[in-house]
This record gives C-alpha cells, structure tokens and sequence, in this order.
C-alpha cells in the first residue's frame, strides 16, 4: 500500500534552516504529483509547496523565495529545504501524493522559536 514517511522536523531559531525528507513507497513514484502542506491548531491545512513528475514547482506565498522543494526519482524520496525561517512557519508539516486520490504522512512538527 501506500507509504508516505516525513523526517526532518525539530526546533530550530528564527533565520535557521530545516530540511524535510518524505520518503515514499506502494506507487510509482516517478509519474506523479507530491509536495507539502502544513497545519497549526485551529487552522485549516496550507499548501507550502508541490512539484510535478515534469519537475514543474508552485509554492504557497508566503514560503516563496525561502522555501525550495526537489525530488528524487532514484529514491522515492521528496524534499522541502527551508531556509530564513520565521515563527509564522511553525506547525505540522505533512507530506502528500496525489495519484487518483490524496495520500498524507504522517507528519512532522517544525517549531521556530523568535
């Protein structure tokens, strides 16, 4: 079946870096859609960013210019390299896959403390 599994989260000061991995397996990684989404309590889940199985990328507007995510085939695995960050970006971050249907991780928790 399918497996999305999230790594990388912790606490990190603002201005630091982060980088996410999200390593999949069940499909074939390769021809679909995957990226990110994050959520805090209270809110509603946010798209950070996706790329395509053309390499095409779209990022939410408030993560663009800091945040880069990349794919790798080779490995099933999906990134997201998040620099500059801010306390705005705190919350849980999920990976998901789109293929006839949306598949979530499990998340991983970012907290960027001020």
């Amino acid at each position: 079946q399918v497996q999305l599994v999230e790594s990388g989260g912790g606490l990190v000061q603002a201005g630091g870096s982060l980088r996410l991995s999200c390593a999949t397996s069940g499909f074939i990684f390769s021809i679909n859609k995957v990226g990110w989404y994050r959520q805090v309590p209270g809110k509603q889940r946010e798209l950070v960013a996706t790329i395509t199985s053309a390499y095409s990328t779209y990022y939410g507007d408030s993560v663009k210019g800091r945040f880069t995510i990349s794919r790798d085939n080779a490995k099933n695995t999906v990134y997201l390299q998040m620099d500059s960050l801010k306390p705005e970006d705190t919350g849980v971050y999920y990976c998901w896959l789109f293929t006839t249907k949306s598949y979530w991780g499990q998340g991983t928790q970012v907290t960027v403390s001020s």
